[in-house]
């Protein structure tokens, strides 16, 4: 139970101590969330523009997202590149992270920090980048080069979480595998990548938010009928500015909601197994 005076750490410190800390992250919070609060109730106005508090309520424009041929559009392109990207990701994920677990030394940092640029570099830089790569390749206004494209984007949170979970991991279990003759790919797919589903379900919930969210190199590459839902609602809010875009919103703050639950739950998962 909760205790101001209680101490929280080795040199005695006490939660009266770092009351100020929590005013201060509070306030982060709110200062974060609050504009994605304010969203939700704008979704159900009933006036043609975008106003908070509503002066009225409806339902009006969810029924015209669910109803325009156009959002609807969008909205399978966007769920279909993210889930393609996220299969890719995942799969090169994983097998980079495995790669790079069995090789020690400066080749394997070299790699490693090559594989993250995508994570470190401004995303603008790679939507430049990749806009002049596949104007020579006619991948522009394609889902075939948006899915690579978000592919790479997702691929360094699988890295990452492939990597911590075989930190983990007791290789010994897969030598014994292959020390009684399962061959290395059999021993891995058999014996590692079953203790690693964890770890992979995890960096795959990443992958899918940072490929449905991404809206720049959207923006770059594809357009018209090729559009995804961010680029549409970016669309819909520099041209006309009505309430559909609040209630693409809300549903999208629902599906971060139900993700982020989903990765805690995994990562209380995670905690379980390692004990």
């Amino acid at each position: 139970m909760f205790k101001l005076h209680q101490a929280v750490t080795p040199t005695q410190i006490t939660h009266a101590h770092r009351l100020w800390l929590y005013v201060l992250v509070g306030l982060i919070l709110l200062f974060l969330i609050i504009p994605c609060l304010i969203v939700i109730p704008m979704s159900f106005s009933a006036s043609q523009y975008l106003e908070f508090p509503p002066r009225a309520w409806s339902l009006r424009w969810y029924e015209a997202y669910l109803g325009s041929p156009e959002w609807m559009t969008a909205t399978w392109i966007t769920l279909k590149v993210a889930v393609l990207s996220t299969c890719i990701a995942t799969v090169l994920g994983t097998l980079a992270a495995y790669g790079l677990s069995q090789v020690r030394g400066g080749v394997a940092r070299l790699i490693n920090s090559l594989m993250m640029l995508p994570m470190l570099v401004p995303i603008i830089l790679v939507a430049v980048g990749v806009f002049f790569v596949y104007s020579r390749t006619g991948l522009n206004n394609s889902i075939t080069g948006l899915v690579l494209a978000h592919s790479v984007l997702a691929i360094p949170f699988v890295l990452i979480a492939v990597g911590n979970g075989l930190q983990g991991f007791d290789m010994n279990q897969e030598m014994a595998a292959r020390s009684l003759g399962a061959s290395r790919p059999w021993a891995f797919l058999s014996v590692t990548l079953p203790q690693l589903r964890l770890s992979i379900c995890s960096g795959a919930l990443f992958a899918f938010i940072a490929s449905f969210d991404e809206v720049v190199i959207a923006l770059f590459i594809v357009g018209g009928e090729s559009s995804t839902l961010p680029r549409r609602m970016f669309a819909n809010i520099r041209d006309q500015i009505d309430p559909t875009v609040a209630a693409v919103s809300t549903l999208m703050i629902l599906l971060s909601i139900v993700l982020l639950v989903a990765m805690q739950y995994i990562k209380r998962l995670e905690r379980r197994q390692s004990h």
